[in-house]
């Protein structure tokens, strides 16, 4: 299982929003097969909301072709979402990409054609200042 570059990125960027990482690596399984998601997350209990926890891959789009990693990531995530809502049916997935691929390649049809009809939770990220931008539940 390859670590995404950006995953200690976006784990330093939860942290600063006020989440405690419980996995660096979270595992769901399948009968004999396992799948590993990237971060396990939980927001502590707070006067203001309930304790939430999520799941959250963590997706790059660095290969030459943004098609392919949008292709790669919803499998990832539809077989994520599927896993997790049988055994952990509390947490939440979320995909987490730069907010430079939000803004560039999201707001294409061919992606805005495909999160109109499949809804997927993200988390938008500033690589450089290491922060979340953005939650689109």
């Amino acid at each position: 299982m390859a670590k995404d570059i950006y995953q200690d990125t976006v784990r330093t960027a939860l942290e600063k929003d006020g989440w405690t990482i419980t996995d660096g690596t979270f595992t769901l399984s399948a009968g004999k097969r396992d799948v590993f998601v990237d971060l396990a997350a939980e927001k502590p209990l707070t006067a203001e909301r309930e304790g939430q926890k999520i799941a959250v891959e963590v997706k790059s789009f660095i290969s030459p072709s943004p098609v392919k990693d949008l292709q790669n990531a919803l499998g990832q995530y539809i077989l994520y979402a599927e896993l997790l809502a049988l055994s952990e049916p509390d947490r939440i997935l979320y995909l987490a990409i730069r907010e430079e691929i939000y803004v560039d390649f999201f707001s294409e049809p061919i992606v805005q054609i495909v999160l109109t009809n499949h809804p997927i939770k993200l988390i938008i990220f500033d690589p450089i200042e290491e922060v979340i931008a953005k939650w689109i539940h």
